[in-house]
């Protein structure tokens, strides 16, 4: 029997991305302990398949296909929220495109649309929720980031670099401002989880030699997987974590916990002495 404090029945939760590898798995956390979802996805027939996951669970779910990234996208997601269930305790912001390219070739126009799909969206849709959750007193906004938001991954990178670094200070600050106001915020930092949605696994297969380069910072000695991340997830949207708030949490295998010159057992190609 799992532990009250896990226990999300009677909360209602929005989930961005929800076609999406983590945002399809938080979604199927979400209801296993108990959660109402309004699922969302620019793509509709990922929404649908987490949809359906989902309902076989037992618990509500209402879905919409919209685009997270825009004002008016997200705009008909809150109408369709206070449509349906007038109230909103746990948020989730998975979606989040972004572009990459060399910095010295990177047109403005992607490092724009960058910073939007990560900062100014992501923050739209906290505002939204936080304003809701503000008036009844309570509620857990989640912010889904990277751990390239606080070191650098290199291969071009920079505007999601910045996207996700931006995510990781907006989330302090919307914390300390709502914390003493009962609205928590946390983020959580993945690192390297392949799935279908974010191309990483063929990225891998094209370039052998990047699977090597991901696993020599991951002490753990693997890649990590999409289901995993419904673990934190229910964590911070739960009274169990009801202290914590601010908090930038590593998924990420150990990456980075380990200096980037540092060894591990099991470690490819590795030469040092130990």
């Amino acid at each position: 029997m799992s532990h009250p404090l896990f226990d999300l029945t009677g909360r209602v939760a929005l989930i961005t991305g929800a076609g999406g590898g983590f945002g399809g798995a938080i979604s199927e956390g979400f209801a296993e302990s108990g959660a109402d979802l309004l699922i969302t996805d620019i793509v509709p027939e990922t929404l649908q398949r987490t949809a359906e996951n989902v309902s076989k669970l037992g618990h509500r779910v209402e879905s919409i296909v919209a685009d997270s990234i825009t004002a008016d996208g997200i705009r008909s997601i809150y109408a369709k929220l206070d449509q349906v269930y007038g109230r909103i305790d746990i948020l989730v912001t998975c979606a989040g495109p972004a572009w990459t390219t060399r910095p010295e070739d990177l047109p403005l126009e992607d490092m724009q649309r960058t910073l939007n799909s990560l900062g100014t969206a992501k923050f739209h849709l906290c505002q939204e929720a936080g304003r809701r959750m503000l008036a009844q007193g309570k509620g857990s906004i989640i912010n889904i980031g990277s751990i390239a938001g606080a070191t650098s991954l290199g291969r071009g990178h920079v505007a999601y670099g910045m996207g996700m670094a931006a995510v990781i200070a907006m989330t302090r600050d919307l914390s300390t401002e709502w914390s003493g106001r009962g609205v928590r915020v946390n983020c959580i930092l993945p690192a390297q989880v392949p799935n279908e949605n974010n191309g990483l696994e063929a990225r891998m297969r094209a370039s052998p030699a990047l699977r090597k380069t991901f696993l020599r910072g991951l002490p753990m000695g693997r890649l990590g997987r999409s289901d995993e991340i419904k673990g934190p997830a229910i964590f911070l949207a739960s009274d169990a974590s009801s202290w914590v708030t601010g908090v930038a949490l590593p998924f990420d295998g150990g990456n980075l916990a380990k200096n980037s010159g540092g060894s591990h057992p099991g470690m490819p190609d590795e030469t040092a002495s130990l």
